[in-house]
């Protein structure tokens, strides 16, 4: 079947035909929006290129120092001011310390200066006093040996009569109490124990042995209780004595004791003797 034939109407060519483009802007308007465009795409640029440089760049920041007040310059100066004062105190005290230290030294030196003149002077003073007792006792025993030798002379023996010879030797025991005790030595101003012994009998002509262990052994025994002034006392077994003196009366015998003590008068309760032995 065939379609049905649609009749052509030829048209003119002045004929309207409705236009499908749109009207155009004006001028103006055109130009309005394009120079909006295209300020709307520099802004963004430049806000990208800030974003970009922020971005990039680290962000320094600046901090402003505060401005120094009346009333902060007061203080510092005050501060100042208070620490060089505390520094003049300081050196101050330190000065004050270094001379009293000073002070204090020289005092101290002084005292001891003084010390040792006193010392000297009191050294000085004994010993002058010890030389007058040593020249005292001296011309004491040259008179006692005066008398010995006179009372020796005119005896016809050893055994000059009791009385005056026992007179004599516990005079001149007498006279050395107060030196030393030396051991070994035999006089004028240092003895041991048998020296002085010996020597004191020597004063009435009776010659001794020298040591105590011998003398222990002269003369006659006596019993303790018998003793009399004059006799020789002993400590230690006889013969073997290790110590003597002399019995000078009312208990007390005198000895050169030790170097401590000297020659001294003792109490015989003190020093019980072992044995005596009588020679004159």
């Amino acid at each position: 079947m065939k379609e049905p034939l649609v009749p052509v109407i030829p048209m003119s060519h002045t004929a309207h035909i409705r236009s499908h483009r749109k009207p155009r802007r004006s001028a103006t308007s055109s130009i309005a929006v394009r120079a909006g465009v295209a300020g709307g795409v520099l802004s963004m640029a430049a806000a990208g290129a800030s974003a970009s440089a922020s971005a990039a760049e680290p962000v320094t920041q600046t901090i402003e120092l505060p401005t120094l007040t009346a009333d902060l310059s007061a203080q510092v100066a005050q501060s100042a001011a208070a620490t060089q004062q505390a520094a003049a105190n300081y050196e101050l005290r330190a000065e004050r310390d270094a001379a009293a230290a000073k002070a204090a030294a020289e005092a101290k030196k002084d005292l001891a200066a003084a010390k040792k003149a006193e010392a000297k002077k009191k050294a000085a003073e004994a010993a002058r006093k010890a030389a007058a007792e040593r020249a005292d006792r001296s011309a004491e025993r040259a008179t006692l040996s005066a008398s010995a030798s006179t009372s020796a002379s005119a005896s016809a023996s050893v055994s000059a009569p009791a009385g005056g010879s026992v007179a004599t030797v516990i005079a001149f025991l007498k006279a050395q109490v107060g030196d030393a005790y030396v051991m070994g030595a035999t006089g004028p101003n240092a003895w041991d124990c048998s020296s002085l012994v010996q020597a004191a009998y020597k004063q009435v002509g009776v010659d001794l042995p020298r040591v105590s262990q011998d003398q222990s052994m002269a003369g006659t025994d006596v019993p303790l209780s018998s003793v009399q002034v004059g006799d020789i006392l002993y400590w230690g077994g006889k013969g073997s004595a290790y110590h003597v003196g002399v019995y000078i009366g009312n208990g007390q015998y005198l000895d050169a004791a030790n170097p401590s003590k000297g020659v001294v008068i003792q109490d015989l309760s003190g020093y019980p003797a072992s044995g005596a032995v009588r020679v004159l």
